[in-house]
């Protein structure tokens, strides 16, 4: 499960240094999959769009670009945009699969939790 947290490059430091510190003192440390985010790339993701891709995504375990573009009536260029945008912070992965007969189709699945 990824997790997103609103806040600076010293917010992330200060994490790093008290999971450090756990190491150190040779606690058991939970792996964390935090996403550290300004204030201005959360506020990208949260534009309209991409909440509605977000809330698209957010109960499905894999999707296919095809039936993405179909379902969401984007352009390819509005959604290419809008995937890579969300791949940059690991909040999806997309494959590529052989469609017998047709090429390559891609597959985006989302890395983050459905609630």
């Amino acid at each position: 499960m990824v997790e997103i947290k609103n806040g600076t490059l010293d917010d992330f430091f200060a994490s790093a240094k008290a999971t450090s510190k756990e190491i150190d003192a040779k606690t058991k440390v939970t792996p964390k999959h935090t996403i550290w985010m300004e204030t201005e790339d959360l506020l990208n993701i949260l534009k309209p769009g991409r909440t509605q891709l977000i809330q698209y995504l957010k109960d499905k375990t894999k999707v296919y670009y095809s039936v993405m573009l179909e379902e969401l009536k984007k352009s390819p260029t509005s959604l290419n945009r809008d995937l890579e945008f969300l791949l940059k912070y690991h909040l999806i992965d997309i494959s590529k699969e052989s469609n017998a007969g047709h090429g390559i189709r891609k597959i985006i699945k989302p890395l983050f939790p459905n609630e």
